[in-house]
C-alpha cells in the first residue's frame, strides 16, 4: 500500500487526512515515482478552502500537491528518457504529489542533478517556475531597478535572485527579520509597512523599471502609484488588480516546462540560486505544515519528506 493526502470537502487543515491507497500504475507515456520530498504552496491552501473553485474546482475525494522529487520505480512502455532507479524531480497536474508514490507524464520530469539535495529538489517546481515566469514577464535588464514584494517567500526568494542574475538592481520588500538574508543574496531590503510608497520614492528618486508582486494585498496598486509601466508589472496572485491596471499575471502555468525546471535545478545545484528551506515535516504532519505556511511569515519553502516519521508513527 501507499500513503496519500486526501480531503473530501473544502475547509481548513482539519479536512486533511492520510489514506492508505493502492500505488498508481503508469500508462504508456507515464512514469511512476517513489516520492522522497514534496513541497507545499499557498495556492494549495486556496484550492483546499474553495477560494479558487471557479478556476480550479476540486473533485472529491481530492488529492493534493504538485512539487516532488524521488526515484523512478516503473516506466510506461513508450517512455525512453527515464529508467527504473533514476533520481528525478517534477510536477503533477493532478494534485497528487503529497503521497508515497505519484504517476506523471514523462514530460513532467527532469533528472535531478547529483549536487542537488532531495529537500530542495522536492520543493523547487512551483516556486521556481512561477518565479521564472514572473521575472521573464517583466524582462529585467542590466542596470534597471526591479521591485519584488514578498521577497523572502518561496517564489519571491527565487525571483529576486533571477532578476539579480539578469544584472538588475533588486529591491526586496519583506519584513525586517529577512533583511540580512536579502542582503546576503545581493538584494536591497525595504521593510513593508506604513508610508512604504514615500520611503521607496525617497530612496529611489529615479524611479523603478519593473515590479513583481508575489504577495497581493495592494502591491499592484503600489507599483502603478510608483509610476511603473503596467506592461512591466507582474502579479502571481492579485488577478483583479492586474485586470484593472492592465498588468500581467504570468506565473506557474506560464513556466510549467521541464526544460525550465532543469535550468532551475542546475542553478540551485551549483549555488547560483539559493533556495532557503523554512521547515521540513513528515507527511503525516501535513496539518502542521500548512498551518505554518498559512501564517505567511516563512523564508523560502516548506517541504514534506516521506521518509520522516513522527515519534508515534
Amino acid at each position: 500500500m501507499s500513503r496519500a493526502v486526501r480531503f473530501d470537502q473544502y475547509g481548513d487543515v482539519d479536512v486533511l487526512r492520510i489514506e492508505d491507497v493502492e500505488p498508481p500504475r503508469p500508462a504508456a507515456d507515464q512514469v511512476l515515482v517513489e516520492v522522497v520530498a514534496a513541497g507545499i504552496n499557498p495556492g494549495e491552501i486556496s484550492i483546499r478552502t474553495g477560494l479558487l473553485h471557479d478556476r480550479w474546482p476540486a473533485t472529491f475525494p481530492s488529492g493534493e500537491g504538485s512539487d516532488f522529487a524521488g526515484r523512478v520505480v516503473e516506466v510506461g512502455g513508450s517512455v525512453t528518457g527515464f529508467a527504473v532507479g533514476d533520481e528525478v524531480l517534477g510536477w503533477s497536474d493532478r494534485r497528487s504529489s503529497h503521497a508515497d508514490h505519484v504517476v506523471v507524464p514523462a514530460d513532467h520530469l527532469t533528472h535531478k542533478p547529483l549536487a542537488l539535495d532531495w529537500i530542495r529538489a522536492g520543493g523547487l517546481f512551483v516556486a521556481g517556475v512561477t518565479a521564472y515566469a514572473a521575472v521573464r514577464a517583466v524582462q529585467p535588464a542590466a542596470g534597471e531597478t526591479v521591485v519584488v514584494s514578498g521577497a523572502a517567500g518561496g517564489v519571491g526568494s527565487i525571483a529576486v535572485q533571477l532578476a539579480r542574475n539578469a544584472g538588475a538592481h533588486v529591491v526586496g520588500i519583506a519584513s525586517e527579520a529577512n533583511a540580512a538574508w536579502l542582503r546576503s543574496v545581493g538584494v536591497t531590503p525595504v521593510a513593508y509597512g506604513d508610508d512604504l510608497a514615500n520611503r521607496l520614492r525617497t530612496a529611489y528618486p529615479a524611479g523603478f523599471d519593473a515590479f513583481i508582486d508575489t504577495y497581493g494585498n495592494g502591491y499592484v496598486d503600489l507599483a502603478v502609484d510608483l509610476g511603473v509601466d503596467p506592461a512591466r508589472i507582474d502579479t502571481i496572485i492579485d488577478y483583479p488588480a492586474a485586470a484593472k491596471a492592465g498588468a500581467k499575471t504570468e506565473g506557474s502555468a506560464a513556466g510549467s516546462d521541464a526544460e525550465i525546471l532543469a535550468f532551475l535545478a542546475g542553478e540551485v545545484a551549483w549555488g547560483r540560486i539559493l533556495l532557503p528551506i523554512a521547515a521540513v515535516y513528515p507527511l503525516e504532519a501535513i496539518k502542521d505544515a500548512y498551518t505554518e505556511l498559512a501564517a505567511r511569515h516563512t523564508r523560502g519553502k516548506i517541504v514534506l519528506a516521506t521518509g520522516l516519521r513522527t515519534p508515534l508513527s
